[in-house]
C-alpha cells in the first residue's frame, strides 16, 4: 500500500513539474499543491509569475480558475466576458473550458495565485486558437 502510495505522489509531481515546464517562454509557474479531489477531479494551486509585456497565451482548462493578483497590473481576456484590467488584491474566477490569455501591462512584472479544479484524467491547460 505505502509502495503504490509513493508511486501515486511521484507521478503527480512528474504532472506538476511538466505543466511547470509547459509554460510560455517568459513565464514563470511554480507549482504549490495538488491534490486528488473530489473523485475523478484534481485540485491544483500554484503561482504564474508573468513579466513586462508578457502574456499567457490564449488557452482553455478542464475545469474553473479562480485567483488572486498578488503583484502587479494585467489585462484578462476571457471569452465572451469583456476584457478586465486587474491590480494586485483583485480576484478572479474563469468558467471551465472557456479561452481566455492574461498580459501583463505597465512596467512591471505580474505575480498571481490560482487554483484549478479540473478533470483528473485531463491535462492542465491545453491551446486555443
Amino acid at each position: 500500500m505505502l509502495r503504490l502510495a509513493l508511486i501515486a505522489v511521484s507521478l503527480a509531481m512528474l504532472t506538476v513539474v511538466s505543466a511547470a515546464q509547459d509554460a510560455p517562454v517568459g513565464i514563470k509557474r511554480t507549482p504549490l499543491q495538488k491534490i486528488a479531489y473530489p473523485e475523478g477531479y484534481t485540485v491544483m494551486m500554484g503561482t504564474a509569475e508573468i513579466p513586462p509585456g508578457g502574456a499567457a497565451g490564449r488557452h482553455t482548462h478542464p475545469g474553473i480558475e479562480t485567483g488572486y493578483i498578488l503583484e502587479g497590473e494585467v489585462l484578462m481576456s476571457v471569452d465572451g466576458q469583456p476584457d478586465q484590467t486587474l491590480k494586485a488584491g483583485d480576484s478572479y474566477q474563469i468558467p471551465a473550458g472557456a479561452a481566455h490569455d492574461v498580459k501583463a501591462v505597465g512596467d512591471r512584472p505580474a505575480k498571481a495565485l490560482a487554483t484549478y479544479v479540473v478533470e483528473a484524467d485531463k491535462p492542465l491547460a491545453s491551446p486555443a486558437p
